[in-house]
């Protein structure tokens, strides 16, 4: 059986993958020590870290709390959403494309 060889010529662009902030919001509801809870727990910061980002939720009525892919943006927006429900308490947590 003849062998037959085949050059391929394939140029790969490889781009990175669209970006999503993940953003909680202030309510008059949702204690602030939650909003740590929920910082450390599902974005994985400090206790520092956390009680800044919740003071500027706080002060600015929102604050972004990570940037990820889609898919994990997404993940994270609806873990902040059943524990949020489980804990009753309204916090949101939103996503917009990172530009």
């Amino acid at each position: 059986m003849p062998k037959f060889e085949e050059e391929l010529d394939l140029e790969i662009e490889l781009q990175e993958p669209q970006m999503f902030k993940v953003l909680l919001h202030n309510d008059d509801y949702t204690s602030m020590d939650f909003v740590v809870e929920v910082l450390m727990d599902i974005f994985h910061k400090t206790h520092q870290q956390a009680e800044q980002i919740m003071l500027l939720i706080h002060e600015k009525g929102k604050a972004v709390c990570g940037v990820y892919t889609y898919e994990i943006a997404q993940m994270k927006v609806e873990q902040v959403r059943q524990l949020a429900k489980r804990n009753e308490f309204p916090l949101l947590a939103t996503m917009e494309e990172d530009v």
